[in-house]
């Protein structure tokens, strides 16, 4: 394949065109539509009901349904996974989304899921804490330490806050011991732990499983 048969946005091509090209005229009365869209197409990644949407009219629709639980990721060293949990958490309509420590982090794997979240910043994870207890949310921390119970069987509660830790060294010992409650993931194979992406998903869909 040449250079100019891939395009690192777009793909190969030959892929099916994404979204919705310019509105027909005369174009629908309706205040949640972005003249920009309907005039040159929506080629966004979104769900077929927000084509043609502004970003502040999807963000204001799903406020009104988001679900009941938060999630947190401890951003030490810059990890490549935090786009990917972004993205999930906006998959699985997650209410806010908190990075603990370092306040700037790679927003390329969230694919501008952000756009469509509310991103809270914490600068270590005593701020955490002290923000999930004014509002009375447990922190269920995700990790396969000593003493953790198996996701699967664990009760999640409806409003909490799933914690997840830094890829290959995992939740912070100062975070960990805050967490109400720990659950890890169970796995069959050799490796010792799944990617911190992976193991963010897998924990939301079981709240969604369920409480959604």
């Amino acid at each position: 394949m040449t250079e100019q048969q891939y395009d690192e946005f777009a793909g190969p091509s030959y892929a099916p065109e994404v979204g919705v090209g310019p509105h027909p005229l005369p174009w629908p009365e309706d205040r949640r539509l972005d003249p920009e869209l309907l005039r040159d197409g929506d080629r966004r990644n979104v769900v077929d009901r927000y084509r043609y949407w502004s970003v502040e009219a999807i963000v204001a629709d799903l406020d009104a349904r988001r679900h009941g639980f938060h999630v947190a990721i401890e951003n030490l060293h810059h990890d490549m996974n935090i786009g990917t949990i972004v993205r999930t958490a906006n998959a699985f309509l997650a209410r806010e989304i908190h990075i603990v420590g370092r306040r700037r982090w790679n927003r390329r794997g969230a694919m501008v899921t952000d756009r469509y979240q509310h991103v809270r910043h914490h600068a270590d994870p005593a701020a955490l804490v002290g923000w999930a207890a004014e509002r009375g949310l447990p922190l269920i921390g995700i990790d396969n330490l000593p003493g953790s119970s198996p996701i699967e069987s664990a009760a999640l509660p409806e409003r909490c806050v799933l914690v997840f830790g830094q890829e290959s060294v995992g939740l912070s010992a100062p975070l960990a011991a805050a967490c109400d409650a720990v659950h890890s993931i169970s796995q069959y194979g050799s490796t010792r732990s799944l990617n911190a992406g992976v193991a963010a998903g897998i924990a939301m869909h079981a709240w969604i499983r369920r409480h959604a």
